[in-house]
């Protein structure tokens, strides 16, 4: 049994704005040779969330909008008063979604939905540099 870990880091522009990591988590598979297994996606910090998704302009939308009538970018929130940086509701959004998934690996690809995609949702109000970790646990297969 293996364990690899490996990161991935991309700018983003918050307020739920939504990137496809499928091709970046494909790369990192087929560089550890993992076969058999499973793969752990984690956002790092408290306000981004990792998911799954049918990746469409369509359904991006609808999901940014049941997001902003969740938990509203001008809801008023403890945390925001406190700490006067406004993002409570990126937060919110963040804790409810969470921070991971784990996906099986089979014959070193994820087992996916034909219209399932791996994200990164980054829930904050302002731009930020994203830490993913990707953590893949397995076995390569056998010669």
């Amino acid at each position: 049994m293996r364990i690899e870990t490996h990161d991935i880091h991309l700018k983003t522009n918050g307020f739920s704005e939504i990137h496809d990591l499928t091709s970046k988590i494909s790369a990192i598979l087929r560089q550890t040779g993992i076969g058999e297994g499973f793969c752990h996606i984690f956002a790092v910090g408290s306000t981004a969330s990792i998911s799954t998704m049918e990746y469409e302009p369509a359904l991006v939308k609808d999901i940014k909008e049941k997001l902003e009538d969740f938990a509203s970018e001008k809801m008023h929130s403890h945390h925001s008063q406190t700490w006067g940086d406004d993002n409570g509701f990126s937060h919110i959004r963040a804790t409810f979604m969470g921070p991971g998934i784990t996906v099986p690996i089979r014959e070193g690809q994820c087992i996916l939905g034909t219209w399932q995609q791996i994200i990164l949702l980054d829930h904050d109000n302002r731009p930020r540099d994203r830490h993913v970790v990707v953590q893949v646990i397995g076995k390569k297969p056998a010669p």
